[in-house]
Parts: structure tokens; C-alpha cells; sequence
């Protein structure tokens, strides 16, 4: 008898539809699997099938899976999609969530082996400051000095890294206080225990603390979790990936999905090296390349792939796709010289206002900007022409606080009675006024039917206040009777600046050490700039009240306005990409802070806000930048210089200027070749002598010398291995090189990266 053929069996729902490395990554269960899934390409398709097969072939109950996102809006869908596939099986998926959620459970189970109890506290961001403050004051520090703010940057910081107390050195211990860093973390982490809490940064290093030094509890996590997922590995900080390194160690079936061309997070923690070394930590690793875009055309996909392949620490690879518009390639990227600021601003608006026309609605057109003090303009601009629009991760400009500070200063000098805005600038910044004395402006205000400012003066000719009170609201009112005086003889930009300055205002934000310090002054002057186009301070607020005044139906489609980074993860039919110069993308600030690393991370960000786009990208460049309240001749982005000329249409507004502009981006040169070359002539002097308005070669020279700081020459007498001094560090020995940055060993700070011009040979 011939043996009957096996019946086919059909193919599960889950694997349908899936292209052949979505089903590799599906598929390869057993050992290290890392899935570089580029933009657009179904990474969480291939992540939540993978789950659903882990479970619907019994490799492991949903209880012996771990699978961390970054968000809970990524865990809820994940979840979601899941329990479409396999019903009430997924709710046993209780290790399912973000880092610090499933970091908190294992916590609570725990918490004893750190000095907790099982029902500790989460701290929120207040309290948390709040607590900081109290030390900061026990420690006989300057609060205005040394902010509770930037102490907790600090603290997460090290956090992120991993670091308890006793693991920051002396040289990290210098960032705050004169070197009592360490002490303060140390003061902060015992009271954390005394009160039975910790921040969300102890939900992961204490985990971390745990792991390592009881071994019983590693091996039962290491036994429980049969497979490991991790979605955005690329966004990790050093933190996540030894926490998630010593739970996979043992088993070795973890599988992270992430882009190492999309990790632009470093400056909250995420280190884009934990990706580029995974097959490094896990020898074998299979590596799977997700490369087919759903999303984008040929010619946005190509602009993108040939941008990003300048960065050299990349695994590679190149994003492709089938998609077609109209039975072609769909629109080439659209790159645009403009004049300056407020041109590129109504050119947006006109862009705008003629696609919608064309039928595409506002609510899939973006505009992604490197800095959020771009959005002013356009805000402005849009408000004029009645073009609605949103902000999303953030305020609209007039909104945000220090805007608000800002505008109210300007208000009660402007008008004295304006109670509500003598209200919020009374301490702030804080100037030794409590509630007690304000209580009493306010019960003399009242009593006499005057407005608070003239309370306030009138109450400094009593005994009502303390003598420190007195002191500091008698220096606010003669602040803001001198600054009234002035408003008749000067410029009100210029009063703005100075009263922002004599106010404290300005020191307040240069102090503060955080991420958003730097944001908020750009913000400031940008403000201080705006006030340039209106005649009188009265009819610059009058402005802003009509600009604040603008809230249109909530539903209403809108044009969204963001930052690249919050766009990560968005897409929109539409992207327009404005402010792509030197300076300002890449940005300035990233680039003195962190060299060539900050380079090729802004390289990133280029190609996520590139890759955001479906069907049109627009990128545009101004010859002329206000820049910190200075007209500046501005340099295109070297990132425009990296298009591929076959996949762009280049279009310059400026008289005369377009075969100039046409000619050197045909030539693909190096931007900034004729002023390597001694001319002083790049592409920022030809289009400014094109439209009749050169720009002295020094300018040019300044700016190019500035934006490429990163890529100074290295000095001829220091190499690796080389003893060098440094007068802050002491002496230490040279361990890498990076063009004019050196990553150096010093005897007591431990490793340090300094510029060579602060060291001398030893």
C-alpha cells in the first residue's frame, strides 16, 4: 500500500501578509535575533506575530515572555494586536509593558533586598524637587547657584547609566557643588529609603542592584523568561541593556527589534552603541534586515538612504520599496532657497494653502523643525493668513512659561494695573518673597482699591514686611518704575533684553543645567526678536493677545507643527522641513557639546524627519538667519549637500541666483570647499552675491569655522598613549582620538572627553 501524503497544514493567520524577512523574524525563535527594521517597514507587525508564535506553538506560556516597550501607548497596542490573534491567551501576558512597569513589579517583590518595603512610592518630578531642594539647602548651598532642577538632571543621568553612589568618580562628581555631586546622591538615595520611596530612575538600577548581587534571584528571572522582547533597542540607555543583558544571559532567546539610523535620544540616556554591539554580547547573533518601506516613495526613500550613509557608526542598510505614484517614482524631494526667515515662513503658508486646494487636507501636512523657536514665525504667519494649525509635544510659542514670564514683565510696565501679571512675576525668579508678604499686597490692594503694583509700593512705607521682603519688593518696584522710565527713550526690544537681564530672568535659565535651559533662552530671544516688527510695546501685546486669542474648533483639521524628535514614530502625506542650515540644522549647540558623535546623531534626526514623509518632502533653507538676534549670512545644511541630485528638484526665489545654486549642487561639492580652499567662497557667498547682497568672505569664513568646529585638525604632539595635563583633572593618559576631541584616562577622574587645546603634553 503507498503511504498517504501528509495533509498540508493551513498557514497561521498571524504569518499572512508578511514579507520573507518579517516571517525570518517571526520565525528564528531559538537564540540572539536582532531585527534592524528601517522606517516604515512593519517592525511592529513582525514583533506582535512573533509573540502570538511563541504562544500558539506552546514555545512558552504568555507568563514566560518578557517584552518591554518605550511607552504605554507601544505595550497597549501590542497588546491589543495580540489579543486580536489569540484571544484571551494574551491577558496572561503580565510581563508585557514599558521598563519601568515591569521593572516596578519585579521592585515590589523585591524591595526589602534595597532597604524598601513592598508598598514603596513613586515619586512624581515636584516631589522629587522638592526633596532635592530640602538637601540642597541642609548642604549650606546656593539654591539660585546650584538649582534642585539641574542636581536632578544630574542624579538621572546617572542613573541612566547605571550608577549608585558609590559609582560616581570624583571627576563626575565636579558637575554640581564644586565637586558634591556624589554626597548629595548619596544624601538623596538614604532619604529616598528613609521615606519608603523612590524616583522612576530607581525602578531599573535598583533591579540592576539586585541582579547583581543576589544570585538566586538572576537565575529565577533567567529560568522564568524562555524569550526576551525588546522593541526601540536603539533608544536604551546603559541602564535597560544590563538589566536586559543579565536576564537574557542565560537562556539567550532574546530578539530586539530597533533602527540604529533612528537613535536620536542620547541626550535623555539612549546609547546607540547597545545596538551596534549586539552580536558583540551575543556571539551568533542572526541579524535580520527589515528593508522593504511601506510608507515612503522611491525618490523620499533614496534622499533619505543616501543622507544617512555618510554616518560610519551604522550596521547599514538600505530602504526600498513598490510603491508608486502616479505609475512613477512619486514627486522628487522638493529643496528650496529662500531669502531669510519671515519669506520662508509665507512660502510654507502658500504651499500649504495650494495643496489644500488640491484636496489634501490640513491634517496630514507636518512641519518638523530642529528647534522650537522656529515655530514662531510661522505661528505668526498662519495666525495672519487663518491657516489652522497645532502644536504637538509642546506649547505654542506665546504659551510657553518662560514666554509668559517674559510678556508679563512687558505687561506691567507697560500697563501697572495689570494685577494678573504682577501676580506671576512677583518672585520669579525667586527673590526671597513668600506667601506671607504677597498675602499682604494683596489684603492692603483690597483694603485701598488700588491695583497690587501700587499696593506694592505703598506697603514699603510700613512695618508690614520682614526687612529681607521689604528689600526684595522695594528692588521689583524701582526695577519696574526705571524700565518704565526707559520705554519713552528705548527701543522696546532693546528694553525687553535689558529688563530680561537686570531681572535676573536670564541668569535663572543660564544656570539651570537641564536639557531645556538652552531651548527656553533660544525661545527668549527669539521673543525679543518678534517685538522688532511691531512699532510700540502696547502694539506688540496687542498682537500677542490676538495670537493667544486664536483657538479654533478642536476637531477642525489643523496643520501640525512639532519637533523631529517628537515626530518619530508619525508619518503625513505632506512634510515640509524648514531651517536646514549650518547652525541650525545640524544644530550649533549639539555640535560644540558633542563633536562628531552629535554629528552623526543630527544625521539621524535628518533622516527621520525625511522618512516622515508618505508622498512630498519639502526641505527649505534661508541665505539670511536671525540667529540670537543678529542677521547672519547663513551656509546650507551639509546635510543638503548629502542629497542625490537625481532624486531632488532644487529651486531657489532669489533673482538671479538659481543656475549658481542649480550649478554647485549639480557639482555635489563640498559646501564649504572654496573657503577649505582659502576664497571664502561657499554656497552661502554665492547666493547672497547673486541677490545683490554680499556677504563679507570674513562672515563667511566665521560661520564655516563655527559649524564645523567638530572637524578642527587634531595636534601633531598628542597621541594615544600619550601622558598628557589637564588643570581641572590633573594627569591622565590619552586613550582615543577624534579629530580635535580626546577621550582621556586621568589617574583620579576616571575617564574624561576634552577638547586637546585644554591639555599639554606631560
Amino acid at each position: 500500500m503507498s503511504q498517504a501524503l501528509p495533509v498540508p497544514q493551513p498557514e497561521p493567520g498571524y504569518l499572512r501578509g508578511l514579507n520573507a524577512p518579517q516571517r525570518e523574524a517571526v520565525l528564528t525563535t531559538e537564540g540572539p535575533v536582532l531585527v534592524l527594521a528601517g522606517a516604515g517597514t512593519g517592525k511592529t507587525s513582525a514583533l506582535t506575530a512573533r509573540l502570538a508564535h511563541l504562544v500558539a506553538t506552546r514555545k512558552a506560556w504568555p507568563s514566560e515572555i518578557l517584552a518591554v516597550t518605550f511607552t504605554n501607548k507601544a505595550a497597549r497596542e501590542m497588546k491589543e494586536r495580540v489579543g486580536r490573534i489569540l484571544g484571551d491567551m494574551a491577558e496572561g501576558m503580565q510581563w508585557l509593558g514599558t521598563f519601568h512597569s515591569v521593572a516596578a513589579k519585579m521592585l515590589r517583590r523585591h524591595a526589602e533586598l534595597v532597604g524598601l518595603q513592598s508598598n514603596y512610592t513613586i515619586l512624581d518630578t515636584d516631589d522629587q524637587l522638592r526633596l532635592l531642594k530640602q538637601l540642597i539647602v541642609a548642604a549650606e548651598l546656593d539654591e539660585k547657584r546650584w538649582p534642585a532642577r539641574t542636581l536632578a538632571g544630574l542624579i538621572d543621568r546617572w542613573k541612566n547609566r547605571g550608577w549608585t553612589p558609590a559609582d560616581v568618580d570624583a571627576g563626575e562628581s565636579e558637575a554640581f557643588a564644586n565637586g558634591r555631586g556624589q554626597e548629595l546622591y548619596a544624601a538623596y538615595q538614604a532619604r529616598l529609603k528613609a521615606v519608603n520611596a523612590c524616583d522612576f530612575g530607581d525602578l531599573l538600577l535598583h533591579m540592576l542592584t539586585i541582579l547583581k548581587r543576589n544570585r538566586d534571584v538572576l537565575e529565577h528571572y533567567q529560568q522564568r523568561f524562555r524569550y526576551v522582547l525588546v522593541d526601540e533597542y536603539q533608544d536604551t540607555n546603559s541602564a535597560q541593556y544590563l538589566w536586559l543583558r543579565l536576564i537574557a544571559q542565560e537562556r539567550k532567546n532574546i530578539c530586539c527589534v530597533g533602527d540604529d539610523d533612528q537613535s536620536i535620544y542620547s541626550w535623555r540616556g539612549a546609547e546607540v552603541a547597545n545596538i551596534l554591539r549586539f552580536d558583540k554580547d551575543f556571539p551568533g547573533a542572526t541579524v535580520i534586515r527589515l528593508e522593504q518601506n511601506y510608507r515612503s516613495t522611491p525618490h523620499i526613500l533614496a534622499a533619505a538612504s543616501a543622507v544617512i550613509a555618510n554616518n560610519g557608526g551604522r550596521l547599514g542598510k538600505t530602504l526600498w520599496t513598490d510603491k508608486r505614484a502616479n505609475g512613477g517614482d512619486g514627486e522628487k524631494v522638493h529643496v528650496i532657497g529662500i531669502w531669510d526667515g519671515p519669506e520662508e515662513a509665507r512660502r510654507i503658508g502658500d504651499e500649504i494653502e495650494q495643496q489644500q486646494r488640491r484636496g489634501t487636507g490640513l491634517d496630514q501636512v507636518a512641519i518638523l523643525v530642529r528647534a522650537q523657536f522656529q515655530t514662531r514665525e510661522l505661528e505668526d504667519r498662519f495666525i495672519s493668513i487663518g491657516l489652522p494649525y497645532r502644536i504637538v509635544g509642546g506649547f505654542r510659542f506665546y504659551e510657553r512659561a518662560e514666554i509668559r514670564d517674559a510678556l508679563a514683565y512687558l505687561r506691567v510696565i507697560a500697563q501697572p494695573a495689570d494685577d494678573l501679571a504682577f501676580e506671576r512675576i512677583v518672585n520669579v525668579p525667586k527673590r526671597g518673597l513668600g506667601d506671607k508678604a504677597v498675602a499682604k499686597v494683596h489684603q492692603l490692594a483690597r483694603a485701598e482699591g488700588v491695583p497690587l503694583m501700587r499696593a506694592a509700593a505703598r506697603i514699603l512705607d510700613s512695618d508690614e514686611l520682614t526687612p529681607q521682603a521689604r528689600r526684595a519688593l522695594g528692588n521689583l518696584v524701582g526695577d519696574i518704575a526705571r524700565w518704565r522710565d526707559r520705554l519713552g527713550t528705548l527701543p522696546h526690544p532693546e528694553l525687553a533684553r535689558q529688563m530680561l537681564d537686570e531681572s535676573g530672568y536670564t541668569a535663572m535659565l543660564q544656570a539651570d543645567r537641564s536639557a531645556e535651559a538652552a531651548g527656553r533662552l533660544e525661545n527668549l530671544t527669539e521673543l525679543t526678536r518678534a517685538m522688532e516688527e511691531y512699532e510700540t510695546l502696547p502694539a506688540f501685546l496687542e498682537h500677542v493677545s490676538l495670537v493667544m486669542d486664536n483657538d479654533a474648533d478642536a476637531q477642525a483639521a489643523k496643520v501640525t507643527i512639532m519637533t523631529i524628535h517628537a515626530a518619530k514614530g508619525l508619518e503625513f502625506e505632506t512634510v515640509f522641513l524648514p531651517g536646514w542650515e549650518e547652525g541650525v540644522f545640524p544644530s550649533q549647540r549639539s555640535l560644540d557639546e558633542g563633536g562628531l558623535a552629535s554629528l552623526e546623531e543630527e544625521r539621524r534626526l535628518a533622516y527621520v524627519a525625511i522618512t516622515r514623509a508618505r508622498a512630498r518632502c519639502i526641505i527649505l533653507h534661508a541665505a539670511n538667519r536671525r540667529i540670537y538676534g543678529q542677521w547672519t549670512s547663513s551656509i546650507p545644511s551639509r546635510f543638503v549637500a548629502e542629497l542625490p541630485p537625481e532624486h531632488v528638484e532644487a529651486e531657489t526665489t532669489m533673482s538671479g541666483g538659481e543656475s549658481l545654486w542649480r550649478a554647485q549642487w549639480s557639482e555635489r561639492a563640498d559646501p564649504f570647499a572654496d573657503v577649505a580652499r582659502g576664497t571664502g567662497r561657499g554656497p552661502g557667498w554665492q547666493r547672497a552675491s547673486a541677490a545683490g547682497n554680499l556677504a563679507p568672505a570674513a562672515r563667511v569664513v566665521e560661520v564655516r569655522a563655527s559649524a564645523a568646529s567638530f572637524a578642527a585638525k587634531p595636534r601633531s604632539d598628542i597621541a594615544i598613549g600619550a601622558r598628557v595635563f589637564h588643570t581641572k583633572f590633573g594627569y591622565g593618559a590619552v586613550a582615543e582620538i577624534e579629530g580635535n576631541k580626546l577621550e582621556i584616562d586621568f589617574e583620579h577622574a576616571g575617564r574624561k572627553r576634552v577638547l586637546d587645546s585644554f591639555v599639554s603634553p606631560a
